[in-house]
Formats: structure tokens, sequence, C-alpha cells
């Protein structure tokens, strides 16, 4: 594969032109009504500002976060299928990697690409009883060792189907629910879990394009476990106070193996037996003020080969804490929120891979990452957000630092333009030469620029 068409001297204007003519193509075939996603809309009969902060889907409101929590059940039953499309640009400032010889450039810096494609299946099914799912399309499922060339697939995503009930009467308001889900916190109701912080869908195309560097990577609040597992969870909302959710997480298999559909066995996380989840939250709401303060955790055994699963020796144990909070100020045409994130992952390693390479016995990394958005009139936005992890995870130093500044515009609610500049003053461990060839934290700069369209 000829790699010289992706040395960091490129300039935007091809790549900028595609992704501006994709969008006026998108403009001319859309209405100019702003609703919400189609298929909550026709059940609801809301706009898209009822339920997500400012129209920026999917950060949610107090509507939306009773809608969630009430199984997604408010409204009439209607057609339930949306879809959405994310077309984006990624550009690093140095594309040089020298750890190899001769030096290799990362790919895909500054052309436009299909970061990603779903489908979107939910609502209302009883009056009890509702839905969400998602299946998506990756592009760059796979890739050719020889030719480079990618293969695109399908999968699972996420997946959250509830039953749910609510009690009201002169004294108390209890919501009360069950979660069957594919992702630790894909179900939480605030946007501050490690399911929905990250919001932007991301081009997967691998561990050496320059997409690497955009914020999407940079360190959020995570679960080891990872994704496209099968939970269970029962949950509470007292008073619209009080939050309290416990679960427990395995492996997707038999009845269960839906929730891991179209993703490769050895890829998969393999958890042994059941790995206890937990959240509890405090929740406030004035006028136009709301005001979350939580914690949540999860305790997972995971094998460190998916494929085989019969040794015990060969199970890690992984401790995952967060303490979050996040406030909002809704009152048109102002949108506001306020998220903050503290989370502390510790890796215990199993017998086999400490025999095989002695080291240590655990290690703990921590993450901390804060954001601030504003909206005004539902079209037009912008976020900085400020990220720092510490500690040690494999025997190397995971420290990473940084800011992202981001402009959005949404001409209308089933359409977002965005643009996020992602700075680093740190990168694994140093400002400096961080990976003893020659390359610095301020390498990874980075520029990335998305059409996000869903309908």
């Amino acid at each position: 594969m000829n790699l010289s068409k992706y040395r960091g001297s490129g300039n935007y204007s091809k790549p900028l032109f595609a992704l501006l003519a994709f969008a006026a193509v998108t403009l001319t075939l859309l209405p100019d009504s702003a609703q919400a996603m189609p298929a909550f809309n026709r059940q609801t009969g809301q706009n898209c500002v009822a339920c997500h902060a400012g129209g920026q889907f999917p950060e949610l409101t107090p509507y939306g976060r009773l809608f969630k929590m009430t199984g997604y059940t408010i409204g009439q039953r209607a057609v339930p299928i949306s879809a959405m499309v994310v077309a984006s640009m990624a550009k690093v400032a140095n594309t040089t990697d020298n750890s190899t010889t001769p030096a290799s450039y990362l790919t895909k810096n500054g052309e436009v690409t299909l970061a990603t494609a779903s489908l979107l299946l939910g609502g209302k099914v009883t009056d009890n009883i509702g839905a969400f799912a998602q299946i998506t399309y990756d592009g760059y499922a796979t890739q050719d060792p020889v030719t480079g060339q990618y293969h695109g697939h399908s999968h699972a995503d996420n997946i959250d189907i509830r039953y749910a009930d609510r009690f009201i009467s002169d004294k108390q308001d209890l919501i009360f629910g069950v979660s069957a889900n594919d992702n630790p916190s894909v179900q939480d109701p605030w946007n501050t879990s490690a399911a929905w912080m990250q919001y932007v869908p991301l081009p997967n195309t691998g561990a050496v394009s320059s997409a690497q560097f955009i914020d999407g990577t940079t360190p959020y609040p995570f679960f080891r476990s990872g994704s496209n597992i099968a939970g269970l969870s029962t949950y509470a909302f007292w008073n619209q106070t009080i939050y309290a959710e416990v679960g427990g997480y395995g492996t997707s298999k038999g009845l269960t193996s839906f929730m891991s559909a179209g993703i490769d066995s050895a890829s998969t996380t393999k958890l042994r037996g059941i790995n206890p989840y937990w959240r509890l939250a405090y929740n406030k709401q004035w006028g136009a003020h709301n005001l979350m303060i939580g914690t949540s955790g999860m305790v997972a055994r995971i094998y460190d080969n998916a494929v085989d699963t019969g040794d015990i020796a060969d199970t890690s144990r992984n401790t995952d804490l967060a303490i979050d909070a996040q406030y909002q100020y809704l009152l048109d045409p102002h949108a506001v929120t306020a998220q903050f994130v503290y989370t502390s992952n510790r890796a215990e390693y199993s017998a086999n891979s400490l025999a095989l390479a002695p080291g240590n016995s655990a290690d703990t990394t921590h993450t901390t990452r804060a954001k601030v958005s504003y909206t005004y009139q539902a079209k037009y936005g912008g976020a900085l957000a400020v990220f720092n992890r510490t500690g040690i995870y494999a025997g190397a130093d995971a420290g990473t630092r940084g800011a992202t500044l981001e402009a959005y515009w949404m001409p209308m609610q089933y359409l977002r333009f965005g643009a996020q500049y992602t700075r680093y003053s740190l990168y694994n461990g140093a400002s400096t030469n961080y990976d003893g060839f020659g390359r610095n934290a301020s390498d990874n700069n980075s520029l990335f620029l998305y059409t996000w369209f869903a309908y």
C-alpha cells in the first residue's frame, strides 16, 4: 500500500469540499420542520428539544430521562424505526511514525470517511414494556493485512429492553423498572455515564489511522467489561430525587447471544459468572435548573482468552468506580450543560499472565473529565472539555492530558455539523519523545469534522 499520500503536509481543500457536498445534498432532501428522531417523535408528539438539551442528541433533558426510565412507553405506539449516518474527516498534526523502518504514516489523514451508519429500533411495545436497540454498520470492521483494504460488517450495538411502571400519589412519585441490556450504563439516564458521555459516533479505521487521536479516543469514563455482554438490572427513581440501580452481567450466549450478534467471538468480552454493577444518584430540579450528583461501579472477572474460557487461572479481576455530576440550565433559547466525571479503574492480572510476564500484580488508572456546552436557539453551540488520565496500565505509563474545543451547528433537528480540535499536553506519560522515537504529545493534536444525520 502506498502510504506517501497520508503525509501530514496534505491540505484540507478536497476533503472539506467532499464533506460540504455531502451536507448540501443532505440538506436538499430534508423537510424544514424541527422534530425529534422520528421513532420517538411519532410516539410522543414532542419536539426534539423536549427530550434533548438544546436539541443536541443524544444528551437528555429531565423529560427525556423520565421517558427513558418509564421504559420508552410515554405516548402511543408508532412506527419504531429510525436511522442515522455519520460522515467525518480527521487530520492529525504529524502523521510520521519513526518507530518503524522506514518511517510509516498514519492512514486516512484528511480523508472523508463514512464513519458509521445505524438502524435504530425503539419505542412502546405495551403500556409497561419498551425498548431501544441499535444495529450498526461499520465500514472498517476488518482490514486485509496484505492489501490494506477495509471490509464492512454489521453488528449489534446499544440494546436496552425495559419493563417499567410508575406509581404516583399526592405524597410520592415512584418509577420502578427492569432493564435487559448489553452495555453497563447504556440504560443510565444521565449523559455522564460511561456509555453516553462520548456521544459522537467514531470511525473505526484502525490503530494506524489519524482518527486514533481525535476527542472520542481521549480518556473517557469506562467499564473494563466493555459492551456486547448480557446484563439484567433493576432500578427505582423516588420522588424524582433518588435514583438507585443494581444489576449483574455475564457473557452474552444462548438466549442473550443476540446482544453480541455480528461480532467475532475472539473480539467479544467473556466474563466469568455474574458480575455486579451498581448506580446511585441524587437529583434536584428547580425551575430551569437541574442538578445530579452520583456514583457507580462494577466488578468484572474477565477471561484473558475470549476463545478458550476453560482455565480459571486466565481470569483477571477489574474494579471500576466512578463519581459523576451534571448541571443543566434549560430555558429557551438557552441550553447549558456542565458535566464532571472521576473514575478509578483497577486491574488485577490473572495468574497465567503473571507467569508469562512477571510484573505488577495489579495496576490502577485514574481518569478525570469535565465538559461544559452551550446551545442557542437549538441551532448554534459550542463546548469545551478537559481530560486527564494518570496511573499505570499493563506496566506502561498511561498519563494523558489535554483539552477539546468544539463548535456545532444544527440547521434542523435531523442534522448536525461539528468541528472538534483536540490539543494534547501529555501523552502516554510524557510531553516530549513519549514513544522513544522523537514523537511529542503535540504531534497528536487533531482536527475532527463530522456531519451527523439522523432521521
